[in-house]
């Protein structure tokens, strides 16, 4: 594995440098190209369509941010792409238009979605196969372990990432009690093998986080930065912030 300084090397803007009252709402090529004139590194989150195509959205749901109501799920990328959102010419790109705009000046790194049932092997396929190609650095990450350590069968040589937090929110599932307290302790290290880890800033500075960085000296990212305290948190106890809202130049 060739170093990672890169993903610790400059800030990480948050599903890109999105800021709604310019126009420009996250996850859009808006977004994108704005991080990329501004130098940041970009996360991003990524669902499969129902035609096997990889696209870039966060919610489960269009009603938060585009004209359109319901489940995205089931949905094939055509379909996606007719939905506009609101008050902006974007609509919801693929991995590729994104890969093509970032084109490799960038970090980028791919944050892969999961409901936790244990359907997610096509998608963790499909976002290997895609970055595997992409000429630049790259990374992918998800809260899910099993997406972790399938990106580490099917694609060893690609960073891989953990996104993890105390496991307490809703956003979990159906999960046990103990399959949470693995999920917030790391348990699954030997399984996954992460390359870097993605935290939440609230949990800064605690028993995990610490462990990540002094223990098995891997980079420590932290989500998301929003506020000056956040900011003082993730500088003192983090090597790098996930940051929206606020322009860190």
């Amino acid at each position: 594995m060739p170093t990672l300084d890169w993903l610790t090397a400059r800030p990480v803007a948050h599903r890109g440098f999105h800021d709604a009252s310019a126009g420009r709402l996250e996850n859009t090529l808006s977004a994108i190209g704005a991080a990329v004139d501004a130098g940041f590194a970009i996360e991003i989150d990524v669902h499969l369509s129902a035609d096997g195509r990889v696209f870039v959205f966060h919610d489960d749901t269009l009603d938060r941010l585009t004209t359109g109501t319901g489940p995205v799920g089931g949905m094939t990328l055509d379909a996606l792409q007719a939905v506009p959102f609101r008050a902006t010419p974007d609509r919801i790109p693929s991995l590729e238009d994104v890969l093509d705009r970032v084109a490799g000046r960038v970090p980028l790194i791919v944050e892969v979605k999961s409901h936790f049932d244990g359907r997610h092997g096509p998608l963790t396929d499909a976002v290997a196969r895609a970055l595997s190609a992409h000429e630049g650095p790259v990374a992918a990450m998800s809260f899910d372990p099993r997406i972790v350590a399938g990106l580490r069968a099917t694609a060893p040589d690609l960073p891989r990432g953990i996104v993890a937090d105390d496991a307490e929110d809703k956003e979990y599932g159906a999960l046990r009690p103990e399959e949470r307290t693995a999920l917030a302790t790391l348990a699954h290290r030997d399984e996954t093998d992460p390359h870097f880890v993605a935290y939440w800033v609230k949990l800064l500075p605690n028993s995990v986080s610490r462990r990540v960085r002094e223990d098995w000296r891997l980079p420590l990212l932290t989500w998301t930065v929003r506020t000056s305290t956040d900011r003082a948190a993730a500088a003192a106890h983090a090597d790098q912030m996930i940051f929206e809202g606020f322009d860190p130049r």
